[in-house]
């Protein structure tokens, strides 16, 4: 569980920070863990003990011929869906040691089963002390490994790790080689496991499977939620997984004494503010909303582990059991990273499993005093008035209010709360009756989902303009009047900060090349001079084919062929160019409200350096919500003893009657002569570095120093 993060963060740059590039590694993490299992359960019997254990010596042998942890040689990924591509590139590059990682639970219980020692009867607390160490690594990652090591550092120190690991591996084998060999045959199983081997109905197993899919495709929900609009770091993908493990450690554990029915009772009472975030609408305060989600996934995958752990069956089913968890897992994975994006146009996903886990929930025992002719009217009735309520929506301005009126529905939920399906029906009728609300901001023209986000084009200020969202954040919008269309909107206004750097920028022949990284709607190429040509590095198709409808945007039909489209990631695209001088190159890579990490590096600075033409600025936009990343470009501006300014230009309610958003933007320059005109102006000031915040490289990044306190 140290290499999972550490691989994810490898592949990062090549797929431009995307939050589902950590979904993707984790259906490569699962799918390796149910191989492993299968392994595991099939092997001993396919092939005997003694030749299995001295298959897994030779395995071991030769995982260290394909141990690779540089991405050297990697292919760039596809324009379209990178999907598969990634997951090929994990197996070429991790595939093989991680499988043998993966073996090793079930295949170590399995080989403890046939000792003598006491405790083989019932070897499950292994499990629990597996996933205990897994949690421990996961959590060292970002508390320590990641803050102080180099990439390149951790890598080396992982593989004299994974070298200790192989070695206690082979010594366990050899014993038992050793063991088997002195014995007429396999141990002897006790009667009851081989009763129980033929015992075990579809049903049973079927159960194992529901219950470990549920919270897989919940712990991803979550994942998706807290990085779209933060940022696509490993600190933010370990939160989420930590607590999976951390709920196997608790079940699976013989001396744990966690309060079982408090948690019971308390799931649902956390599942319904959770429900009106979700209806609402409601993103923040993030110290409050995240811990809201992570808590009831906490308690979700709880007591789905638990259910689990309890219905374990006689050691002699040990790795099938294991298998059956890893498949309900990976099934989950599946469903949010591969089916949901292809299927949906929306997360539906999240809510839709959280129904599930209201479905598989334990519900405290005691009388159920709701009357049976009101428990599933009342749930009814819930969904009902919360679809009057989305309805009433745009005359019901106070989110205040709504959310108390909203109480009532979850109150009738409330009062279901201890029977299982009338509550899980409650909640499903009060997030489908929130499906039909108008959107808050503005009617919806078309919505469209990849793997890089969910993007939606709306019609909004009583339709004076058509803007594009990417998850929560607007990524540009244009005027809908035919006398203002080419005019630039939003964070790129004439009269904002960007209009000024445009100004400012010298009219020699060296600018007249000018690169962005994000096309947005194309805003910026209201701002192209007749002598320009302008190149747009984007890395999702489907953002340039929003673009590119003339029904919605105009901005690059305008600029004609005098402004191209790169599709793929900018870094990559950049670095790969051989030749080309700009006089300007915009940072405007936008993943939601997440600044891809990778774009704000040593190395990064190098290649725009590069490409940048004497005299040249590069250009950063870093609105955002959560992260200050003035300090961290500011340092980088230092490293390569550039100058730095930054202007933070304020609109009362973020945006003006006229189209104007707040936004923040931050220049540099090899020479303070290349922006006198910036200069001079008092509004755009030296950028600051902070102490607390060190150069980031491909190799280190500190995502803690950079939250933001506003």
């Amino acid at each position: 569980f140290l290499l999972e993060p550490m691989a994810a963060k490898l592949v990062l740059p090549l797929l431009g920070g995307a939050p589902a590039v950590w979904n993707t590694c984790v259906v490569f993490f699962q799918a390796m863990l149910l191989a492993g299992y299968a392994y595991a359960h099939a092997g001993p019997a396919w092939l005997g003990v003694r030749r299995h254990a001295a298959l897994h010596l030779l395995l071991l042998v030769g995982s260290f011929l394909t141990l690779q942890l540089t991405l050297d040689g990697a292919a760039r990924s596809p324009e379209a869906n990178p999907f598969v591509w990634l997951l090929l590139l994990l197996v070429r590059f991790i595939g093989l040691p991680f499988f043998l990682l993966a073996t090793t639970a079930p295949l170590l219980q399995k080989w403890f089963c046939s000792t003598s020692h006491s405790a083989a009867r019932d070897p499950y607390f292994l499990y629990s002390a597996s996933n205990l160490g897994s949690l421990a690594g996961l959590l060292l990652y970002p508390i320590v490994v990641e803050p102080s090591l180099r990439l390149q550092t951790q890598a080396s120190v992982w593989v004299f790790g994974y070298a200790a690991f192989a070695l206690g591996s082979m010594l366990c084998a050899a014993t038992l080689w050793r063991r088997s060999a002195q014995q007429s045959g396999a141990p002897d199983l006790p009667t009851s496991a081989r009763e129980t081997a033929a015992a075990i109905p579809w049903s049973r197993r079927f159960r194992w499977l529901v219950l470990a899919l549920a919270p897989s495709s919940l712990m991803l929900a979550v994942t998706t939620f807290v990085s779209t609009d933060i940022a696509a770091v490993p600190l933010l993908w370990i939160l989420p997984l930590a607590l999976y493990l951390l709920t196997f450690v608790l079940a699976f554990s013989a001396t744990s004494r966690y309060p079982r029915a408090i948690v019971d009772r308390a799931l649902p009472l956390l599942i319904l503010p959770l429900a009106l975030f979700m209806i609402l609408q409601i993103n923040g305060p993030i110290a409050v909303v995240i811990p809201v989600h992570l808590l009831v996934f906490f308690l979700a995958a709880l007591t789905c582990h638990r259910q689990v752990a309890e219905d374990r069956p006689d050691p002699a089913h040990l790795t099938e059991f294991y298998f059956w968890i890893a498949l309900g897992g990976i099934l989950g994975s599946l469903f949010n990273t591969l089916v949901a994006p292809l299927v949906f146009t929306a997360i539906v996903e999240y809510p839709t499993v959280l129904v599930l886990v209201c479905l598989l929930r334990r519900v405290p025992e005691g009388e159920k005093s709701v009357p049976r002719a009101l428990r599933f009217a009342m749930p009814v009735a819930a969904g009902v008035f919360t679809l009057a309520v989305m309805l009433a929506g745009p005359r019901i301005e106070s989110t205040v209010l709504r959310f108390g009126l909203l109480a009532v529905p979850a109150f009738l939920c409330l009062t279901v709360s201890r029977l299982r399906l009338p509550f899980a029906v409650g909640i499903g009728l009060m997030l489908l009756g929130s499906a039909f609300q108008p959107d808050p901001h503005g009617d919806v023209l078309s919505a469209e989902r990849t793997f890089f986000g969910t993007y939606k084009v709306r019609l909004q200020e009583d339709g004076r303009y058509r803007s594009l969202s990417h998850g929560t954040t607007m990524h540009g919008m244009q005027s809908v009047a035919a006398d203002t269309q080419t005019e630039p909107l939003s964070y790129y206004h004439r009269t904002g900060p960007f209009g000024e750097i445009v100004e400012a920028v010298p009219r020699a022949s060296g600018h007249r090349e000018i690169a962005v990284v994000g096309l947005g709607v194309g805003s910026l190429a209201s701002y192209r001079r007749p002598d320009q040509r302008w190149t747009f590095f984007e890395i999702d198709p489907a953002v340039e084919r929003i673009a590119r409808r003339a029904e919605h945007f105009t901005y690059l039909a305008s600029c004609a062929d005098a402004c191209t489209v790169v599709l793929g990631d900018a870094r990559q695209s950049l670095k790969a160019l051989d030749g080309n001088e700009y006089g300007v190159i915009v940072l405007d890579a936008f993943s939601s409200d997440a600044i891809p990490m990778h774009l704000v590096t040593r190395e990064a600075l190098q290649i725009y350096l590069a490409r940048l033409a004497p005299g040249g600025v590069l250009a950063f936009h870093i609105s955002n919500r959560h992260l200050d990343l003035e300090p961290v470009l500011a340092r980088l501006a230092e490293g390569a003893q550039l100058t730095a300014l930054i202007r933070r230009d304020r609109i009362p309610n973020d945006t003006s009657p006229d189209g104007k958003a707040s936004s923040d933007w931050l220049v540099m320059t090899r020479s303070t002569e290349d922006f006198d005109a910036l200069t001079t102006n008092r509004q755009w000031t030296p950028a600051a570095t902070n102490p607390r915040v060190a150069l980031w490289t491909d190799d280190f990044s500190n995502i803690l120093a950079v939250l933001s306190r506003r």
